[in-house]
């Protein structure tokens, strides 16, 4: 499977889920942070994978794609926006090789509480799990929008834009990112994209299984993935399970400001187990 790498190759593995949509360009948010702190971080191709692998057996790809990239030792998964329902999926493959967990934006389970009426992209998931082939033609039609006015796509997705994501939405770097990663997703990853969000909104959201520590970090203005949501998700994980609430700040907002809090909590902790080590070796 194809990736994306940023940061020092021999240092501490961190690997990246993108959102739905999304693509692999997202992770260069990473770039300067993982250089800066150590860190080895990779985004896979995730939308690339054959597309008669569903469910477990998607799953299990990915995993075995970290593990085959890990070589034995621990790796820390970051994942965002819908990208965090498939990051705690892989993780149970992980086990007891998965150190932690970060969620960014995360979305939780639909059947958890009457959330879609309150999301932003509601009409998307309603479409998906009641009028499949409606959901399909609207992923063509952005398809082709993402085409031939790309633009104009970006715009009509962030109509809707609450908290920092207003300002961040005309911002020229910002939309031209957004705009490719938008381009990559519809163009070129589309039934990839359309696996994801199936399998999202099928989601049973049993998180018995995730036991690893996870820290939420979401925006308190976020209204693609509500707020409510983090404190749905943390109730639910069975491992140590803290919130960072990120005042003002929406989906993407969250995003760009949490990555460097992240970084800066991954070399902490990996420098901290180095000590620890030291000491006993002592």
């Amino acid at each position: 499977m194809e990736f994306v790498q940023y940061g020092n190759r021999e240092g501490p593995l961190v690997v990246y889920f993108h959102g739905a949509p999304g693509a692999v360009e997202e992770c260069a948010v990473f770039a300067e942070h993982a250089e800066a702190h150590n860190l080895n971080i990779l985004c896979f191709d995730r939308f690339s994978i054959d597309l008669s692998l569903e469910g477990d057996s998607y799953y299990q790809k990915i995993a075995d794609a970290i593990q085959a990239q890990a070589s034995g030792k621990g790796v820390d998964i970051v994942g965002f926006s819908i990208g965090a329902h498939v990051a705690l999926e892989v993780g149970t493959y992980l086990k007891s090789q998965l150190r932690s967990t970060h969620l960014i934006s995360a979305a939780a389970p639909l059947n958890a509480a009457d959330f879609i009426g309150n999301m932003a992209g509601g009409i998307v998931f309603k479409l998906a799990m009641q009028r499949p082939f409606l959901f399909s033609l609207l992923a063509h039609y952005q398809k082709l929008m993402a085409k031939f006015a790309p633009g104009l796509l970006v715009n009509m997705l962030f109509t809707s834009a609450a908290g920092e994501d207003k300002a961040l939405s005309k911002q020229d770097n910002f939309k031209s990112t957004i705009q490719t990663i938008l381009s990559q997703c519809f163009q070129y990853r589309l039934k990839g994209y359309m696996r994801d969000i199936n399998n999202y909104v099928t989601w049973s959201g049993d998180l018995g299984e995730v036991r690893s520590n996870v820290c939420l970090w979401h925006g308190t203005e976020d209204n693609w993935s509500p707020y409510a949501m983090a404190s749905c998700l943390a109730a639910g994980i069975t491992g140590d399970t803290r919130i960072e609430a990120m005042e003002g700040l929406s989906h993407y907002s969250c995003l760009q400001a949490s990555v460097p809090k992240i970084c800066v909590e991954l070399q902490d902790s990996k420098e901290s187990s180095r000590t620890q080590m030291d000491a006993a070796i002592g």
